[in-house]
């Protein structure tokens, strides 16, 4: 019990120090971060860092790795799903743009691939994924007569890819990817038009929306900050599904003091390489 308690807190650790790194990373790029940063950051010692990464180069592969991690789950939930091909397609795109936007790590590791000649380890390879992603759903969509004549799934995938992983990097240049679900819903309409032009473009694409927002699985636990009098202010606790994290609010003197106490702001929670 005991070592199976350790594990869960090392983990703990890894990951809260993980999506810390990310933050400084997201925000001032590999070469702009330093170990001290992440320290301050997250309130643990630089021995501590580098206890769980043994340096910089190995805590920014891990969130690469993480980043490319987070696809193939996501991806299944779509190549399984009972809809057509191509709206399957589209519900999927809408998905991962928000992963980019919202998920630090995601956003992070993409940064971090971005700057990959500045890291001195090997990186995985990107997109090559995604390429047969898209070529697997559209050999379903021409299977199922939803394709225009002529469109060769491999090529017509290359052409995707690069049209959604453009917008992302213009969309976060701009406007930090606020916009994104906008404008990748005018992207697809422009793609959609090439792709089958039969169809009711913006009832695929509102289909599809509909789709993905109802394949967005339950918030996880999040790894908060636990300030405890007397500990370490690093310290991690998981707060329960379906909760919002607090900072602990400092002890109060008397029961009148304590009702007086504005509640702590929620918090910490958890976008081109692919």
């Amino acid at each position: 019990m005991q070592v199976r308690a350790e594990q869960v807190r090392a983990k703990t650790t890894r990951r809260f120090l993980l999506e810390a790194a990310a933050r400084l990373f997201d925000e001032r790029g590999y070469v702009g971060t330093s170990i001290s940063d992440i320290s301050t950051q997250s309130g643990r010692t630089s021995g501590a860092i580098y206890f769980h990464y043994a340096s910089k180069e190995n805590l920014a592969l891990a969130i690469v790795q993480e980043h490319f991690a987070a696809w193939p789950e996501l991806i299944g939930r779509y190549r399984s799903a009972e809809f057509p091909a191509l709206e399957r397609l589209v519900a999927l795109s809408f998905d991962v743009a928000r992963a980019f936007r919202d998920d630090v790590v995601i956003r992070a590791g993409s940064r971090l691939w971005a700057e990959r000649s500045a890291i001195d380890v090997t990186l995985p390879r990107p997109f090559v994924g995604w390429l047969e992603t898209v070529t697997g759903l559209l050999e379903e969509a021409r299977e199922e007569g939803a394709l225009a004549e002529g469109i060769a799934p491999d090529m017509a995938a290359h052409g995707l890819v690069c049209a959604f992983f453009g917008l992302h990097t213009v969309s976060d240049a701009l406007e930090g990817r606020r916009q994104i679900e906008e404008g990748l819903h005018d992207l697809w309409l422009l793609l959609l038009t090439a792709l089958q032009p039969e169809c009711d473009a913006r009832a695929l694409i509102g289909r599809a929306r509909e789709q993905s927002e109802r394949k967005r699985p339950a918030e996880a636990p999040v790894a908060v900050m636990e300030e405890t009098p007397g500990k370490h202010p690093g310290k991690t606790k998981a707060a329960p599904p379906g909760t919002t994290p607090r900072k602990r609010k400092p002890a109060a003197k008397s029961e009148g003091r304590r009702a007086a106490l504005a509640a702590v702001p929620p918090g910490h929670r958890r976008e081109g390489a692919g």
